[in-house]
């Protein structure tokens, strides 16, 4: 059952078939990192928990964050059993790619199709949800210990290896029939216009709180679709109507 009909069960079928179950398999962007913080209440997950609940609030929505800072798909693989599909998600939003960038493409994407192979395979629903740009420039208020790196990673954004990256995991992800959320491509277009440098709050990897809520409205419109606005008429959503 799709997270959009579950939300509107009543007691008798949430009794059979449980709560909405979504696991949030990642790197640091989903793990809550910011600058030097992790914040779990800004982190695009949990505000599309929030967004969830505001259309229905009488089927919990139970998040599990099972992302780790620092790590590559690659490096997740090994504990995609225990740590995602041994609670029986409804829904796994799989995001990788930030860390990943940093080794060779055919191992990432060797490591994304077995990913997403089990992910479907366990009968849950799939999103990758593509991952934000890294810095294109070292900004004057990055940490001088990450000034190196800074560079990197800026090389790897300017040279196109972060858009080949990307674009070759969503490539990957529509030929195995997993949804695409594809928030890199919503970056490059404001890269034309805006400094997307400033919309990392480390000015390397991470989003600022503000960049959380475009992965939450996206994700948000990836499970429904446009047509349904998150925030009800009415004061109460427990027995709003489908």
């Amino acid at each position: 059952m799709h997270i959009k009909d579950k939300l509107y069960m009543e007691r008798a079928d949430l009794e059979k078939y449980g709560p909405i179950t979504i696991v949030a398999f990642g790197d640091s962007v989903t793990h809550g990192a910011l600058q030097g913080e992790i914040d779990y209440d800004t982190v695009y997950w949990n505000l599309l928990r929030q967004k969830l609940n505001k259309v229905r609030n009488y089927v919990p929505v139970n998040v599990i964050n099972a992302a780790i800072g620092g790590t590559t798909a690659k490096a997740s693989v090994a504990r995609l059993e225990k740590q995602v599909l041994k609670h029986e998600p409804d829904l796994v939003i799989v995001c990788f790619g930030l860390n990943d960038v940093n080794k060779e493409l055919e191992s990432f994407l060797e490591a994304m199709r077995e990913i997403f192979a089990k992910c479907l395979a366990s009968g849950a629903d799939v999103i990758y949800l593509s991952p934000n740009m890294l810095n294109t420039y070292v900004a004057e208020d990055t940490e001088k210990r990450w000034w190196d790196y800074a560079h990197k990673t800026a090389d790897m954004q300017n040279s196109g290896k972060m858009d080949l990256f990307i674009g070759k995991a969503c490539d990957l992800a529509r030929e195995m029939g997993v949804t695409v959320c594809d928030c890199y491509s919503v970056w490059k277009k404001k890269s034309k216009t805006e400094d997307t440098t400033m919309m990392l709050c480390n000015r390397i990897n991470h989003p600022t709180r503000e960049m959380h809520h475009l992965f939450a409205d996206m994700l948000f419109d990836t499970i429904f679709g446009k047509e349904l606005n998150a925030t009800p008429e009415n004061e109460s959503t427990m027995y709003q109507a489908k």
